[in-house]
């Protein structure tokens, strides 16, 4: 098949030279790409009448309510965790099981600086301080080979983040944390179905967090969930995220401990429920979608896609991320994808100028593509090719306007 700027699937796949012609959109030529892309959230009858059925209910919160329960359940099941807390948010999982840990004023949490502010925050609303460990280049996680050098008797937890859906390393990092005895946290807000070594990410560490806001891949507005197998653990964060209130409080309205409001309802555990039935298939599509991308995109000079560790054996691609070092400086090139049909953006800026270096080189070059555009078809994935190529092709007359 001849693509409209003369890219042929052959050419792209045999990463022979791009036989690219058409003019750049952003120079007055036809983009590559007119038609829209998948939307989200993905959702029909079911969640309409789950939603319904709650609302006829009068039962809307976790207290009077069977729904939050069953996914509790549910996705405890999903994931082979033993158990699972869900919370209102995922920035709201990061704080509970940072309360549940007692991790207060004076103390340190290892986290990295390629993240979503989330992270930080939910470290510093406990009045403690986050401490930096710069990025790994190739991967865009955290460098596990730097976390020990940043120990100190202050720190209490290690936080890596799984960015994008993809396993940070986490061997390096357990083994570090189990040689010095702090707690592993697991920020695993995008990951939904990431895997490490066959095993869901957040599962690993003492707790893992998840994200069910508006774009994650299971989505419920807001939301979020907190795994762990400790038994002991998960009742101290379902204290902390009931106003400090255990299971067995009942009517005792007396303060019994440090917390917060942080419950979830039964609207959203109705949606959550409702859009399960459907991740699994989404996931495998991202997938194929994204590696076949890949295939296309590490052909093009200037363009690195992100590596994954050998233990990553399934990254849920919540966002597709690469590295563009090509002719143009980075808004440039963004820009001219953008003209051809192709959106994109240049992810997280730096959090820590003066600590990490790489961390700084990374924000300079990453470009993201969000997780609806790999539930597009394969073709969608020849035409991000097909931008990419042309707009290289072209970068000394991009350049020159």
């Amino acid at each position: 098949m001849m693509t409209s700027s003369g890219l042929t699937r052959r050419n792209l796949l045999a990463g022979a030279a791009f036989a690219v012609s058409a003019s750049p959109a952003l120079l007055g030529g036809e983009p590559v790409r007119k038609e829209k892309w998948p939307s989200w959230p993905v959702q029909d009858e079911t969640e309409e009448k789950a939603i319904v059925s709650v609302l006829k209910s009068g039962r809307w919160g976790r207290g009077n309510g069977a729904l939050v329960n069953q996914f509790e359940e549910e996705y405890a099941r999903f994931t082979q965790a033993k158990y699972c807390l869900t919370t209102a948010s995922g920035t709201s999982a990061l704080i509970t099981v940072l309360g549940a840990l007692g991790i207060g004023p004076g103390d340190e949490v290892i986290i990295p600086p390629y993240t979503f502010i989330a992270t930080v925050n939910a470290v510093e609303l406990h009045r403690a301080k986050p401490v930096y460990v710069d990025s790994d280049l190739e991967t865009f996680q955290i460098d596990a080979a730097k976390i020990e050098t940043a120990i100190t008797p202050r720190t209490k937890a290690i936080m890596p983040v799984h960015l994008g859906g993809a396993s940070a390393d986490l061997d390096t990092i357990l083994s570090i944390a189990k040689k010095r005895n702090i707690p592993v946290i697991e920020d695993a807000c995008q990951a939904h179905l990431g895997q490490w070594k066959e095993r869901q990410v957040g599962t690993y560490g003492l707790a893992g967090c998840f994200s069910f806001q508006a774009s994650k891949n299971l989505n419920s507005g807001e939301g979020g969930a907190i795994l762990s197998n400790n038994e002991e653990f998960i009742e101290k964060c379902y204290a902390f995220h009931n106003n400090g209130r255990g299971r067995k409080a009942g009517g005792d309205f007396n303060y019994q401990g440090r917390g917060m409001n942080g419950r979830l309802t039964e609207f959203q555990a109705a949606l959550l429920l409702a859009q399960m039935a459907r991740v699994e298939e989404q996931a495998r599509l991202r997938s194929v979608n994204a590696l076949y991308l890949s295939s296309m995109l590490t052909k093009i000079p200037g363009i690195s896609p992100q590596e994954l560790y050998g233990g990553c054996t399934r990254n849920a691609w919540h966002l597709y991320m690469f590295r563009y070092d090509g002719a143009l400086s980075r808004d440039q090139f963004i820009k001219a994808l953008r003209a051809e049909g192709i959106p994109c953006s240049s992810g997280y800026g730096p959090m820590s100028l003066e600590t990490c270096p790489v961390n700084n080189k990374l924000c300079s070059q990453a470009v993201w593509f969000t997780q609806t555009m790999m539930l597009d078809t394969r073709r969608g994935m020849e035409q991000i090719a097909e931008a990419i190529a042309k707009i290289e092709k072209n970068a000394s007359a991009i350049k020159a306007a």
